[in-house]
């Protein structure tokens, strides 16, 4: 069976809730755009209920404001449920479909726990990790709404969980630079109103600081903090420490 399938990308984000994505890596996904890379966002849940939201068709309208602001080219909420995500079969088989459907290079997704904050974030990990290897298996495709395997080059961690300086470990660490896209990602966050009402204004103070602290360690005015899923291999040493 032929299935038709749109242009790829080449990049996916992949977030727990809508904001997710933002707040963690949402300066490098304005830069993959201006770069002139195809990027995409997948919310596993629609993050519905929360306290001062009306319902799932306002945080999805918030949700599509923020990608807009970004330049997203693809978003796709798969409508899993909040509060109650957990990895299983069916989760890692639709989120494994979608990378199917847009073939990407390389996928985005969460890092480790968040300490006082969401579960599910730690449950988006392990089903986006999942995800990743069943994108590629053979003899399998009437799981995936007969989709072809598709083999993703590259899996990066961005960490999520503000309130800790104890990041997950893995086989590299490596910041980018956003000095130019850091007030469109603080935008994009703003979008968010629901979430971030005026009197949660720190959020933005806390997302700001932390940026600024991780670009200069990098000798940038900005940066987001990866975490590459496998060694990171470099062919011109001086280009990459002296960028």
């Amino acid at each position: 069976m032929n299935v038709e399938l749109p242009e790829p990308l080449d990049v996916i984000a992949v977030g727990a809730h809508p904001d997710d994505v933002e707040i963690a890596c949402g300066g490098t996904l304005a830069k993959l755009v201006q770069q002139g890379y195809r990027v995409g966002i997948i919310d596993l849940t629609d993050g519905e209920p929360t306290p001062l939201s009306p319902g799932p068709e306002h945080r999805l309208e918030e949700a599509r404001k923020a990608a807009e602001i970004l330049g997203i080219h693809v978003r796709e909420t798969l409508e899993l449920t909040n509060r109650r995500l957990f990895d299983s079969f069916e989760n890692r088989v639709a989120l494994a479909t979608l990378f199917r459907k847009y073939r990407p290079k390389v996928v985005l997704g969460l890092a480790g726990k968040t300490p006082m904050a969401s579960p599910d974030h730690w449950q988006a990990m392990q089903i986006t990790d999942a995800a990743v290897f069943y994108s590629r298996l053979t003899k399998w495709n009437e799981h995936f709404s007969h989709t072809e395997p598709h083999t993703i080059q590259k899996q990066v961690w961005y960490p999520l969980g503000f309130g800790s300086l104890n990041y997950p470990e893995g086989s590299g660490q490596f910041v980018v630079d956003i000095s130019e896209t850091m007030d469109q990602k603080l935008e994009s966050i703003r979008a968010y109103q629901s979430q971030f009402p005026p009197e949660k204004k720190r959020v933005y103070r806390l997302v700001e600081s932390q940026n600024r602290l991780v670009g200069t360690s990098a000798g940038f005015e900005a940066g987001e903090l990866f975490i590459c899923a496998t060694t990171l291999g470099v062919r011109d040493l001086v280009q990459t420490v002296c960028p």
